[in-house]
């Protein structure tokens, strides 16, 4: 039997546009700048420009012109039509070299692997062993190590080429990879790579780095040096100038420029602007790189008619005047949320004093300007600010609090600038563990914990006292 049961509950249900403007709110200046390049291409409704000029727009083409006008252009026929003066003299006069537009040259970049591909084709090698030659090299990793055995890329080259191939060939050709510039190619691994250029030294400290390589090495990545001295018998001044041996040594074969894969560097576009003029500080939106956008009105008109092409321009126009909105309310609630964070952070912006840093955590923003914590963290996650002391990311602005010893509540990014200094100024010898910088750093009145103390060192990328600690 069913039974109707009628009950009354609160739910919080988001519209597909209200979730498509939160999206849009976490775009940064970039990211706008493409999406609506993209909205340009697909809606032809939407074009560049002003909504004021529309006006101007349509007096230029439709107010006639009248018949003076258009015949004035030719009232002085008489004067010139007997200038015999050829058109390159006239231009030579009035245009100077400045003037010229020269197009950039393209420079062909050679990689390294077809430097490589091309030191193989020197060699008195058959076909076959060039077909192995490449395939090899392009099985190196971007730093050129090797991390493929000699059977599993006989397996692949006799798979994706169809011929059979023997293991013995592929490393006869990884040996002879392993002779070429850079020291280092084809190495299996770390050790593996610093072995292959010390096997080109002949030298006293060549051999110790060798032999602490080969058989000490995790005691060498530990820092262990009383064993490595006890172990091969040498003082501590050989052991150092075997170590400043091994630090001079690459630990990648292929290294910066040399890499062939196109690494794009993101150029940082900052999304906000503040400048300090005095007592005032202006906070404005970085929206040169932003085209003004306006609904393409004339051509809505033309092609509305049928009932489809009145269906699409409706669509059409509805997602312009949505775009032009969202781009209006993101521009508004960006600069309400920077303001505030200024205003709170007042003594830093003036400043640039990373130890004005006041805390602050995103809902102390949503608070001051009555919004939502998630729309203050989209209109904050990876958008950077231009100041006069540089470039920041406004992430870095929102820090904890820890309140010292004295009462006073300071940001932890102060801490970490002290652990910073006590570090700087530690004894390299015997460099100082947590519990000792939790101590030092508690004397300094930031009651703090020992894995607070590692956080913050893993946080700075600063390693542990055993690897910080030199002879």
């Amino acid at each position: 039997m069913l039974n109707l049961v009628q009950s009354q509950k609160q739910t919080l249900k988001i519209s597909p546009a209200q979730i498509q403007l939160l999206n849009f709110l976490q775009l940064n200046t970039l990211e706008l700048e493409q999406h609506i390049k993209n909205e340009l291409e697909e809606n032809p409704l939407l074009e560049e420009g002003n909504e004021e000029s529309d006006d101007n727009f349509g007096d230029d083409f439709n107010t006639p012109t009248k018949a003076e006008d258009r015949t004035q252009d030719y009232m002085d026929w008489d004067e010139f039509k007997d200038d015999d003066m050829p058109d390159y003299r006239t231009r030579i006069n009035n245009y100077s070299d400045d003037d010229t537009n020269y197009t950039p040259l393209v420079v062909e970049a050679v990689t390294w692997r077809q430097e490589l591909k091309e030191q193989f084709h020197l060699l008195p090698l058959n076909e076959r062993q060039q077909i192995l030659a490449d395939f090899v090299i392009d099985s190196l990793t971007d730093e050129g190590y090797l991390n493929y055995t000699a059977e599993a890329l006989a397996d692949d080259v006799s798979f994706t080429s169809g011929i059979f191939v023997e293991e013995t060939e592929v490393k006869e050709i990884v040996e002879i990879l392993r002779k070429m510039d850079p020291a280092g190619l084809g190495a299996r691994d770390l050790q593996d790579c610093l072995l292959l250029q010390l096997e080109r030294r002949s030298d006293k400290e060549a051999e110790l780095a060798t032999l602490i390589i080969k058989k000490y090495f995790d005691e060498l990545a530990a820092r262990n040096y009383e064993k490595l001295m006890r172990a091969c018998g040498i003082s501590s001044e050989e052991l150092k100038e075997v170590i400043a041996l091994i630090a001079s040594l690459n630990p990648q074969p292929v290294m910066g420029s040399q890499i062939d894969s196109f690494v794009i560097k993101d150029n940082i576009v900052p999304d906000y602007i503040v400048r300090v003029d005095g007592d005032l500080i202006e906070v404005e939106l970085n929206n040169r790189r932003i085209p003004p956008l306006r609904v393409n009105k004339s051509y809505a008109q033309e092609v509305g008619g049928t009932r489809a092409a009145n269906t699409y321009v409706n669509s059409k126009l509805n997602a312009a005047n949505w775009l032009i909105d969202a781009i209006q309310q993101r521009e508004n609630t960006m600069l309400k949320s920077m303001r505030a964070i200024v205003k709170l952070q007042e003594e830093y912006f003036r400043t640039g004093d990373v130890r004005k840093l006041r805390p602050m955590v995103l809902r102390d923003v949503a608070e001051r300007i009555q919004m939502d914590v998630s729309t203050v963290s989209r209109v904050t996650s990876g958008k950077y600010a231009q100041t006069p002391f540089g470039v920041i990311h406004l992430k870095d602005l929102f820090t904890e609090g820890i309140v010292t010893q004295s009462g006073e509540e300071v940001s932890n990014r102060q801490i970490q600038l002290a652990l910073v200094e006590l570090v700087s100024q530690e004894d390299k010898q015997s460099p100082l563990n947590d519990f000792q910088l939790a101590e030092m750093l508690s004397e300094k009145g930031y009651s703090v914990a020992r894995r607070t103390v590692a956080k913050y060192r893993e946080q700075m990328d600063i390693p542990t006292a055993s690897l910080r600690r030199i002879l």
